[in-house]
């Protein structure tokens, strides 16, 4: 009998260890994730995006929103980035992200150099807060699409905005920055970065 009680504690305690390990596993990648978002800088953790096509979307435009021109801007879709030689900018942004009212200076002044095209996803926003944010503040984007419930951020990877998404005339993603983009980020993450993805990408092309 206390054979039999000797088993059964011993199998039961297998049990629970079958139970015990996975949350575990689960607590220390959650704690290893969280530690690099509070200590480490999110803008380098990479995205399994990088380097292969851009997720298809096709999102409407902001209602009321309007061009230099006084014309209503048009939506966002992947078929907009492709085609068109160089390289696009698709920034992520809300009127209740505070790091993005943050960035917000520089993407009107990158709008002004017009180095590149810069479009925007308003990204689980109401249309109506995201017209008020930028009438307020100024529109630096030639395009906009609203992704009111979020489904493009989810197919992008975004975890927290503002994230900038670089894109080619192919639809590939060649850059990510994570966080509010600065003069010195751009200087020193920002154009190094397109640069050496535009130098592979030359060297790839077959000769002749």
């Amino acid at each position: 009998m206390s054979g039999q009680t000797a088993r059964s504690d011993n199998d039961s305690s297998g049990v629970r260890w079958v139970y015990i390990l996975p949350l575990v596993a689960f607590l220390l990648v959650t704690a290893f994730f969280l530690w690099g978002l509070m200590f480490g800088n999110p803008r380098y953790i990479p995205s399994v995006l990088v380097g292969k096509p851009a997720p298809e979307f096709n999102l409407p435009a902001l209602p009321g929103i309007t061009g230099p021109d006084g014309k209503a801007l048009p939506g966002l879709s992947l078929a907009d980035l492709k085609g068109t030689p160089g390289i696009k900018m698709v920034n992520f942004f809300a009127s209740w992200c505070v790091s993005c009212r943050q960035e917000h200076p520089f993407l009107m002044e990158l709008a002004r150099r017009n180095e590149l095209p810069v479009y925007g996803i308003a990204y689980k926003d109401a249309p109506e807060k995201t017209l008020a944010w930028l009438t307020d503040l100024g529109n630096p984007y030639a395009r906009i699409g609203v992704d009111r419930r979020g489904r493009t951020g989810i197919d992008f990877g975004v975890y927290g905005i503002p994230e900038t998404f670089f894109i080619d005339e192919r639809g590939v993603i060649v850059y990510k920055f994570t966080g509010p983009l600065t003069p010195d980020a751009w200087e020193r993450d920002v154009k190094p970065a397109l640069k050496k993805a535009l130098a592979e990408r030359n060297r790839a092309k077959p000769a002749g």
